[in-house]
């Protein structure tokens, strides 16, 4: 009699191992072609191309930066209307993001956790909300001001989960508030061996958050070589760039530290109160990062991030999990990946509602269903709440569900003799079944498993005082918190070198913005 063991393995291409599985859960896999779903068609695609290009050559953008203003001249940018206004031209464009790299690596401190970008498989990789300023702590749901506890926290339980790829550093209180970003970042990058995303909050922090990922990575040419971090820069909408930003362009630029694109227009407030005005200025934006970018940092890789906000019209509010705001985050995705082949980056995850709630989970349910068929390499917002301003640790959890969901939802399923069980299905006897087929025994472990969703019947669950998929992750949670070594992941002498960098920043930044008039643009 044949037994399991005797048989070939029945594994296809279509059938990948369990979505919980380690320690491959969100890297490159097998070759296989996803299914896309989108609003935009092929002709509106390119309908949308255009007004993108004409926007930027007839009118322009808002460039501060007096070298950046030089440099874009001397490559073909002709001036605007107004002070500072240059027009970029088709051509101009049309050759940064032609020239632009399409593939981007993210390394982690572990070769085993790097990211290649995009996904062989076509799939996506997961990552934490970034800039929360508030907290919801997993042992008693209580809110309070982020810090530099939480922060260590964010790490444990982001390193822990399996479909979480890279860390975005949050604002903390309870250190000088324009250095927050030095003290957080270092906290987050010495706590994880993940890859970082950081994000500069003024002109004079970039250079001190570039020697710290560069000490975390073992000196300047080994960043360079495995970009332990990545670095968001930011358009100002409508259509402008401040100093800042373009600063961050250069100097990343100097390491070959990769960029997120990043626009955040606002439907109604800094964009038009239209999906499609939405997609316009996000897609406009990003193109003219991807130029500063193709001229002031030649070879860069950038990440195209159209952050989608729809202002309440009732109430002023910004939303980011409301209809209009998931069709214009998937439709940006579609111009950005379809359009122009550029990596595509954006909220795969998150709420407008303050608290791990049933309409939390229906949002970001929602919204990662939606890029994520539209084809967006990185989903963002892991575990936040509240419009991107509040994280949760044990809503991350429940959010790392949602990602295998989707990782398994999304794979092809394979159309074969072998995948039909052609020979068992042609000859099945009446009556029969399929419970003791081989095929059925070679794939029974293959299916999705959840690690905190619930799979049970009423009896087991009032037995166990009817615990919910919010109690077994907030347990989760609490173990990674409790697993996680106190020191974090760097050498004591690392961790020195990161400490003095973080103190000469706060030396030198706070005391220049406490001089009289002293404005630091943020």
């Amino acid at each position: 009699m044949e037994t399991r063991a005797d048989r070939p393995r029945r594994r296809g291409r279509g059938t990948p191992k369990p979505d919980n599985a380690a320690p491959d859960a969100f890297h490159t896999g097998p070759d296989a072609t996803r299914p896309r779903f989108g609003f935009l068609s092929d002709g509106q695609i390119a309908e949308m191309k255009h007004r993108c290009l004409e926007l930027l050559s007839g009118y322009g953008v808002v460039v501060v930066h007096p070298l950046a203003q030089a440099a874009l001249l001397k490559a073909g940018a002709k001036p605007g209307s107004g002070t500072n206004r240059l027009r970029l031209p088709r051509e101009l464009v049309e050759q940064a993001v032609a020239e632009a790299p399409k593939d981007v690596f993210l390394a982690g401190k572990n070769p085993a956790l790097d990211l290649h970008l995009p996904r062989s498989d076509g799939g996506f990789v997961l990552r934490t909300g970034t800039g929360a300023h508030g907290y919801v702590d997993p042992r008693d749901a209580r809110y309070r001001k982020t810090d530099l506890a939480s922060v260590r926290e964010i790490a444990a339980v982001a390193s822990g989960l399996n479909q979480v790829g890279f860390i975005a550093h949050p604002f903390v209180h309870g250190v000088p508030e324009v250095t927050a970003d030095l003290h957080s970042y270092a906290e987050m990058i010495s706590h994880t061996d993940k890859h970082c995303w950081l994000q500069p909050y003024g002109k004079d922090n970039i250079e001190f958050l570039i020697r710290i990922a560069a000490v975390a990575a073992g000196g300047e040419a080994a960043l360079a070589a495995r970009p332990l971090s990545s670095v968001i820069t930011c358009s100002f909408s409508p259509l402008e760039f401040k100093q800042m930003d373009t600063e961050v362009i250069i100097q990343a630029g100097k390491v070959k530290m990769p960029l997120h694109a990043c626009s955040l227009p606002s439907a109604g407030g800094t964009a038009p109160l239209t999906t499609a005005g939405l997609v316009l200025m996000a897609g406009a934006e990003i193109l003219a990062m991807v130029t500063l970018a193709h001229v002031l940092a030649p070879g860069t890789p950038v990440i195209a991030v159209p952050l989608m906000f729809t202002l309440d019209m009732k109430t002023g509010s910004a939303l980011q999990s409301c209809p209009e705001s998931v069709q214009a985050a998937s439709m940006a995705i579609q111009l950005m990946k379809q359009g122009f082949g550029l990596p595509a980056h954006t909220y795969g995850s998150g709420s407008d509602t303050p608290d791990a709630d049933h309409q939390s989970m229906a949002e970001r349910a929602m919204i990662g269903q939606s890029v994520a068929e539209a084809g967006a390499d990185i989903l963002g917002g892991i575990g936040q709440l509240e419009c991107a301003t509040v994280f949760s640790p044990v809503q991350a959890v429940m959010d790392n569900e949602i990602g295998a969901m989707l990782r398994r939802f999304l794979t092809p399923p394979e159309i074969s003799d072998e995948s039909l069980n052609w020979s068992e299905v042609s000859a099945i006897r009446t009556g029969g079944h399929f419970l003791d087929s081989g095929h059925t025994l070679d794939l029974c472990r293959d299916q999705h498993r959840p690690e905190v969703f619930l799979r049970q019947g009423r009896d087991d669950y009032e037995k166990s005082g009817r615990r919910t998929a919010f109690d077994a992750a907030r347990d989760k949670a609490l173990g990674l918190i409790a697993a996680a070594p106190e020191c974090g992941v760097l050498s004591e002498d690392q961790r020195r070198e990161i400490a003095g960098i973080v103190a000469a920043g706060d030396r030198l930044i706070v005391e220049k913005n406490a001089r009289p008039g002293a404005v630091e643009v943020i």
